[in-house]
């Protein structure tokens, strides 16, 4: 393995992500699935996954990158981040022998999306970071088969592998849990700086389309100062043109005790948003036309009409605003 550092007394350091997990023989990494075997780390998961499925696009969500084609999506186990509220825990936190979960090589998986006439193929419902291998090499199969490959990630990689990640990634939806190291620390027992690192480099030096989401849980990250501050860091290091979409949560895993988000909690985030000049801003599984909607960053028009995932309008031609012309920031 390329990310790791061979320590003394058989021990073995990964490096892939901001853990560093420092591991002894036969210890797995806080990911559970990354482990020490021989001072090599191993990937338990590698070539197995825990279904496909084919999505919409705007599903991942990613509503800049190719409108109402169809993704593949797949994930393995495991999680280095430890969000106590995380919606898919029964898949990121199972401790299921990965050889009990389907087997499934790259070459099959993109063998599948052709077949389905999948636009993409998306690596999702756990982080790929943790998988980065099957990641990668299913990814460059993708390329060599004209495939675009698409990342659910909270971004918490370590600088070095984030290179090769995203040079061989054409669009991320990347996680920004929370602005508080207070929520991060807390809630996700991890950093917030070296998510931001990661956006700043992925936005600003590479080619990969991104997109953000953030989930808000009342009470813990939703207050007007924290959606400020958001917003003028995204603004102020990204930009005005990166989508933003503001999801809700339902009460899953420890936080079970909270409640759902409420709709007008995402319109408050919404129109925080779009008053801080940000062009591009949705509200997520929580939505109608207006927040699902993309309009022009020159006139104003709806470019992009949506319900949810469903599109009813579309008025662009060749990435541009029928009505000015204006091209519209992503991948048409």
């Amino acid at each position: 393995m390329k990310y790791q550092n061979i320590l003394q007394n058989g021990k073995v350091q990964c490096t892939i992500c901001p853990r560093n997990c420092i591991l002894s023989e036969e210890q797995e990494g806080f990911c559970h699935v990354r482990k020490n075997v021989n001072q090599n780390i191993k990937l338990l998961t590698y070539g197995y996954n825990t279904g496909l499925a084919i999505d919409p696009i705007e599903k991942k969500p990613l509503y800049h990158f190719y409108p109402n084609s169809s993704v593949l999506s797949f994930g393995t186990l495991g999680c280095n981040m430890g969000c106590l509220f995380c919606q898919n825990w029964n898949i990121s936190k199972s401790k299921v022998n990965p050889q009990d979960l389907n087997k499934t090589s790259p070459q099959e998986i993109v063998d599948i999306a052709l077949n389905n006439n999948c636009k993409s193929v998306a690596f999702t419902y756990n982080d790929p970071i943790i998988f980065f291998e099957y990641a990668i090499d299913t990814a460059i199969l993708c390329k060599e088969n004209n495939i675009k490959t698409v990342a659910v990630t909270s971004g918490f990689i370590n600088e070095n592998p984030a290179k090769e990640f995203f040079n061989y990634i054409d669009s991320a939806n990347i996680d920004l849990k929370g602005f508080s190291q207070r929520f991060y620390g807390k809630n996700c027992l991890a950093k917030l700086q070296p998510v931001l690192d990661t956006i700043k480099y992925a936005v600003n030096e590479t080619n990969c389309h991104i997109e953000l989401t953030t989930m808000l849980i009342e009470g813990e990250n939703d207050s007007d100062d924290e959606i400020h501050a958001e917003c003028n860091w995204i603004l102020e290091n990204l930009g005005d043109c990166v989508p933003i979409h503001f999801s809700a949560f339902f009460p899953h895993f420890k936080f079970k005790d909270k409640k759902s988000t409420s709709f007008e909690t995402l319109i408050r985030a919404y129109n925080i948003a779009k008053s801080s000049g940000i062009k591009y801003v949705y509200t997520g599984n929580l939505s109608n036309i207006q927040t699902s909607t993309t309009y022009c960053k020159n006139c104003g028009n709806p470019i992009i009409v949506r319900n949810g995932y469903q599109i009813l309008e579309y008025n662009m031609e060749h990435g541009e605003c029928k009505y000015c012309s204006a091209i519209c920031d992503g991948e048409f």
